[in-house]
């Protein structure tokens, strides 16, 4: 079991330099799980997710001459973000390690904090020997993402933060990608309050730590395929799987189509931008994965929100599709004046919102005469787009 000490001398450290992050009760989410939900927004921390406590503990704790030299990590970017953003506290210098995919957005912010980064690599575990081996070569600490206790310890304290705020909870879901968050909140949690039930969520496309959960032996992947890219970890860490078999009481796993939906959900519903890897316990509750928690009471934490804008517009566009508020269709008209006329008229009279069209004369399948037109629309829903489909075929612009 990890030594619940070290947290509470990690909350004594961070005090003052990270923000009092609200919990709150989440009324509509409570309503489709059939329990009470109160979501623990992380993603509004300071560095835009947790990571910031476990970094921020970790470069306190080194020694004046450890500082004077510099540290360095590797990173997807919340951990980078939080190394990055200590290291300007103690003005110490910082280069960050990041995977040559990792979003404009998260490279910026860790630039922000006056950073130096380095693009190395196709994915964390690929960054992070690269890190290893240029933190030996230049005499820079070595700042772990979750392989360390004084990390561990500082994520930690997102459980007594979330225990002092929530009386009665049942359950806690908490992200999982490394196992730093879930190790250091499960010690503190079965330490203060041992009934309550800790229930880790990993993404599907990275299963290395969920499969050495079940096996109770560490296994890894051979790739990593995810838009949780916060949690997409390759290999599995020996360090938290211990922790995790001594403290985590159920392992799950939630599939991209399912994180999607929740940070689509989480924009709308709650008025909140979280990442993928935020978001998963959010997706559990969504798609019913643990019905056992009917009518109890449960805390959910959103452990992140710097999320890739581009990635978001792609979310909130096929979410769109998905839930009948856009439509797409292609017909085929007799190139000649008025009959684009005509197909927009009826669209127009069943109060379809165009909102792109194109015109083509020329692709090889069309007879000599014809066009066809591929129209985007903004519907009202599913029955809306039923009748859209019944009036085109009735005028014969559709066809079995």
């Amino acid at each position: 079991m990890f030594n619940v000490k070290k947290i509470y001398e990690a909350r004594e450290r961070i005090k003052g330099v990270i923000l009092d992050t609200p919990i709150s009760y989440a009324p509509i989410l409570s309503d489709i799980s059939k329990c009470s939900v109160y979501v623990k927004k992380e993603n509004l921390q300071i560095t835009g997710a947790f990571k910031i406590r476990g970094a921020y503990n970790k470069i306190a704790s080194l020694s004046d001459e450890q500082r004077a030299c510099g540290v360095i990590a590797a990173s997807a970017g919340n951990h980078a973000q939080g190394v990055a953003f200590s290291a300007s506290k103690f003005n110490i210098k910082a280069v960050i390690i990041m995977p040559e995919s990792t979003p404009l957005t998260k490279v910026n912010g860790v630039k922000h904090f006056g950073a130096e980064v380095i693009l190395a690599g196709s994915n964390y575990d690929e960054a992070y020997a690269y890190a290893k081996e240029y933190g030996e070569k230049y005499s820079l600490t070595f700042v772990h993402p979750f392989e360390d206790e004084e990390v561990i310890a500082g994520q930690g304290t997102l459980a007594l933060d979330i225990l002092d705020a929530c009386q009665e909870l049942d359950a806690i879901i908490v992200p999982v990608g490394g196992g730093g968050l879930i190790s250091g909140m499960a010690a503190a949690i079965k330490a203060i309050r041992p009934s309550i039930e800790v229930i880790g969520v990993s993404a599907l496309g990275a299963p290395a730590l969920k499969d050495s959960f079940d096996l109770k032996k560490p296994i890894d992947s051979i790739s990593v395929r995810t838009i949780a890219d916060g949690i997409a970890v390759r290999d599995t860490s020996e360090i938290t799987l211990k922790y995790m078999l001594g403290s985590v009481d159920r392992f799950i796993s939630v599939d991209d189509e399912e994180i999607a939906s929740a940070i689509l959900f989480l924009l709308e519903r709650q008025k909140l931008v979280v990442e993928g890897a935020g978001a998963v316990g959010v997706a559990a509750l969504l798609h019913n994965k643990l019905p056992h928690l009917k009518d109890k009471k449960v805390a959910v934490v959103l452990s992140g929100g710097n999320m890739d804008v581009t990635l978001l517009s792609v979310i909130i566009e096929k979410g769109l599709l998905k839930s009948g508020r856009k439509m797409k269709t292609t017909v085929t008209l007799v190139d000649k004046p008025g009959s684009l006329m005509r197909f927009t008229e009826i669209l127009k009279d069943l109060n379809a919102n165009i909102v792109h069209i194109a015109y083509d004369r020329t692709s090889v399948s069309l007879d000599y005469g014809d066009a066809n037109v591929t129209v985007h629309m903004e519907t009202k829903g599913m029955d809306h787009q039923q009748e859209i489909h019944r009036m085109l075929k009735q005028e014969g612009y559709i066809r079995d």
